[in-house]
């Protein structure tokens, strides 16, 4: 049974449409913003502070979606509930803990891709 990557790497490519340049941009790009969607939810993790994750989930939202980064997408999305409904309190680290290692397995996949 083959494991379903974190992201869409055909998305990249039907963009891309051969311009290996641009492919590489693109990637790139994803790089990027995964380092600062980690960054910036550690900050807001770290001041319990909803507003600073409201405002990293919605810069990367288009990203996620458009390569289809759904795991990560999915944890993000699950902790936006319980930051609504329970604070930051122990299913908050919890939740954490689970969008690190989603966070790390794309990051680690659009990483090995780069240095393709």
């Amino acid at each position: 049974m083959h494991k379903i990557p974190p992201l869409n790497f055909d998305r990249i490519d039907e963009m891309a449409e051969g311009d290996l340049e641009f492919r590489t941009e693109l990637i790139a790009a994803i790089h990027t913003s995964l380092i600062e969607l980690k960054e910036v939810y550690l900050e807001g993790a770290e001041k319990n502070d909803g507003e600073i994750i409201h405002l990293i989930r919605h810069k990367v939202k288009p990203t996620l979606a458009l390569f289809e980064i759904n795991p990560l997408s999915q944890i993000i999305n699950d902790g936006k509930n319980i930051i609504a409904e329970k604070g930051f309190g122990q299913e908050f680290m919890e939740h954490l803990d689970a969008f690190l290692d989603a966070w790390q397995e794309a990051f680690d996949f659009v990483t090995k891709k780069m240095n393709e």
